[in-house]
């Protein structure tokens, strides 16, 4: 079970950005790192949907990335589910589990025993799905449950922020945003990583933390490296 401190510090301190400019790939990862730490998650994602299909767009930390990427690859698991079916999907041990053998595989070479895959709805609507994973067998309660979906809401109204932007061509134009700030930062990961003779996770990190201590958006930072030539 989760702490209700940290739950109340991790919803406040969430909310508060949604008084001040953002943008949409920031908002997604900081949600991740506060669910990831919330609920000592081994790590989390968020996928967005367009024209029916899955696409990822956050990976916290990077090593879940094959795990989101194989879900917009080949548009099934219990992320995909949540979103298809617009209710939780919570898996307690993947290995007992017979639906998605290649998303099972992947999970498996990872270390990940159990997921969760929670709708992020927009009344009717399911705009995405945020993901869970942690490496031991878990059976996620209804408290922890209780507070990813809290999480989830939350980053569904930064996607909309106020009632013009529920419009479909708005929330489409939103979603196309995030989508296209993480193809930049997978550019600029790889030239990162390539350039300097490391990972690509050690890439991203060097990018996030460049970043913050400039009060700059990673995207930007990433911009710099694929079209100005920064090396960090």
């Amino acid at each position: 079970m989760y702490d209700h401190d940290l739950f109340v510090e991790t919803t406040a301190g969430f909310s508060e950005r949604l008084l001040s400019h953002y943008e949409i790939d920031e908002v997604l990862l900081d949600l991740g790192d506060r669910l990831t730490r919330l609920l000592s998650l081994a790590g989390s994602g968020v996928t967005l949907g367009m024209a029916g299909q899955l696409h990822a767009v956050t990976a916290v930390p990077p090593e879940v990335a094959p795990l989101e990427h194989y879900q917009e690859r080949e548009q099934e698991g219990p992320c995909v589910e949540a979103y298809r079916s617009g209710k939780m999907t919570a898996v307690a041990d993947l290995q007992r589990e017979e639906r998605w053998p290649g998303y099972r595989r992947v999970a498996d070479g990872l270390g990940m025993r159990a997921v969760v895959g929670v709708p992020m709805r927009l009344g009717d609507q399911t705009v995405g799905a945020l993901n869970m994973y942690h490496h031991d067998v878990r059976e996620w309660s209804q408290e922890d449950l209780g507070a990813a979906r809290v999480l989830a809401n939350m980053a569904t109204a930064y996607l909309i922020n106020a009632s013009s932007l529920a419009k479909q061509a708005q929330l489409s134009q939103q979603l196309q945003q995030a989508l296209d700030s993480r193809v930049v930062i997978e550019q600029a990961k790889g030239i990162l990583a390539e350039a300097h003779g490391i990972t690509v996770e050690v890439a991203f990190d060097r990018l996030r933390r460049y970043a913050r201590t400039r009060s700059a958006k990673v995207q930007q930072v990433a911009r710099a490296v694929v079209d100005l030539g920064l090396r960090l």
